[in-house]
């Protein structure tokens, strides 16, 4: 940072990332709020804790290995044009910047020069905390779908394991950059339709293909019965929390400043990026989610006959579905694509629920999996033969690009993973929770225990008033 203009450019870029935090911390809030809400009394406290203590594990493995993933593995699973594992110096959890470091010399051989080292021990820590955000997200989306009847423990594994391995892995391929999915493919998902939420989706349903439904959910004909939403207050609150985290979502996707020569354009202009540094504003993401939202509610109300939980629901589809263009779309093609995305994962769930008996408790795999999903195919055919980055060499965006890309994640890194672990967590009698403990509730030790107390109260206080 030897100018005033380069100092102002890190703080900047530092205090941007810090401030998309707490944005998204409301997201996993609105998850909290939005799960106990559909979960029924007696299984609230056994979902929040479920939920809320994926933070620390999540975090934890994040910063021991997650992090180092995201820059280490940009060339793929077959190492890509013959180039190995990228060093990153910066991620490792043994590295000075990976602390409160203030800069001055080169952390390693590979930081060249102070300025290098001094830019990522201002940075390192915020951009760490946004990709965390977006793991915890990632976790969250499963943690909806299997409510009332997984063990902890085994939630938890399947947490750490998209947290913290896969959806890195799958941002370093195809949202980074220098990612060989981007090279090769043409891929592109600026605001994350894939890389979130499509492997999430995927994941959900890998373990909901072992996990099976609720009890009582189908009848003996094979129809489902609705459960009710415990307190449907606590589900709208919770999913509008999550469209106000998501403009944190959305603003932390991008760079905020950056010299037109660093990413290969003319002059001395600064600009904003998206994650592939490709030009792009803020004004493009205030137009194009409020569009996508709108179309989504609208077709979500529409579609699923005024029921709050879809109108709400469809929203969120609707943003999603549009995500992975959001940086190129017109604001109409944004609502009318987050329409098509709140009508198809409305049309799917229920689909998918009648004819393979898949209890998704609150939508998770439809919302996020199936319109992340359709929100890259439909991007390949919108902005076919744009640029997916503005490198020299790199592949057009496609329709088979895109397509490719919805299934290495949905299916690739998302339900294949999910399906081999959770497969092995039934077999070793580790997945589910006994039918006892599912008919009387997760939170019956707990239910029992404030019985307990409550009656010795009452004992208390009467022999109390007789003594007086």
């Amino acid at each position: 940072m030897d100018t005033d203009i380069g100092a102002l450019t890190v703080i900047f870029t530092e205090f941007y990332y810090w401030l998309t935090v707490p944005l998204m911390f409301l997201i996993h809030v609105g998850f909290c709020l939005y799960e106990v809400g559909a979960s029924r009394r007696k299984n609230t406290t056994h979902t929040l804790l479920k939920n809320v203590m994926l933070i620390p594990l999540v975090t934890l493995t994040f910063y021991f290995f997650g992090w180092w993933i995201y820059f280490a593995f940009p060339n793929g699973p077959f190492i890509f044009q013959g180039k190995g594992l990228v060093p990153a110096p910066n991620a490792v959890p043994w590295s000075e910047l990976m602390g409160p470091h203030l800069g001055g010399p080169p952390a390693s051989g590979s930081m060249t020069s102070a300025d290098d080292n001094a830019y990522w021990a201002r940075i390192n820590g915020v951009f760490w905390a946004a990709f965390l955000l977006f793991s915890w997200t990632a976790a969250s989306i499963v943690s909806g779908a299997v409510i009332e009847r997984i063990r902890n423990q085994a939630f938890w594994i399947v947490a750490v394991m998209i947290g913290s391995v896969t959806w890195v892995i799958d941002a370093s391929w195809g949202w980074h950059w220098d990612g060989w999915m981007v090279k090769l493919l043409g891929y592109h998902d600026a605001y994350a339709s894939g890389v979130i939420h499509a492997i999430a989706g995927g994941t959900a349903l890998g373990v909901l293909v072992h996990l099976g439904p609720r009890i009582g959910k189908f009848r003996k004909d094979g129809s489902p019965r609705a459960i009710p939403l415990q307190n449907p207050w606590l589900v709208s609150i919770g999913l509008f929390l999550i469209y106000t985290g998501f403009w944190g979502f959305y603003v932390a996707c991008n760079v905020p400043i950056i010299a037109a020569e660093a990413i290969g354009s003319q002059g001395q202009v600064f600009t904003a990026t998206n994650i592939y540094l490709t030009p792009t504003t803020l004004s493009a993401i205030t137009f194009n989610f409020l569009m996508s939202l709108s179309g989504g509610l609208l077709v979500g109300y529409a579609v699923s006959r005024g029921d709050a939980f879809w109108t709400f629901s469809g929203g969120l589809a609707g943003v999603i579905t549009a995500s992975a263009g959001n940086d190129l779309y017109h604001p109409i093609q944004a609502m009318l694509i987050g329409a098509v995305g709140a009508y198809l994962a409305y049309k799917l769930h229920n689909w998918v629920e009648r004819t393979f008996k898949i209890d998704d408790a609150v939508g998770a795999v439809a919302v996020h999996g199936y319109a992340g999903f359709i929100g890259l195919v439909i991007s390949g055919f919108v902005l076919w033969g744009y640029p997916s980055s503005g490198f020299e060499g790199y592949a057009a965006i496609t329709p088979w690009g895109q397509t490719i890309g919805a299934v290495i994640m949905f299916v690739v890194l998302g339900f294949l993973p999910a399906y081999i672990l959770c497969g092995i967590l039934k077999m070793l009698g580790m997945l589910r929770i006994p039918p006892s403990i599912e008919l009387a509730g997760l939170d019956c030790s707990a239910i029992e225990a404030d019985a307990k107390d409550a009656r010795e109260l009452k004992d208390a206080e009467l022999a109390r008033s007789k003594k007086s």
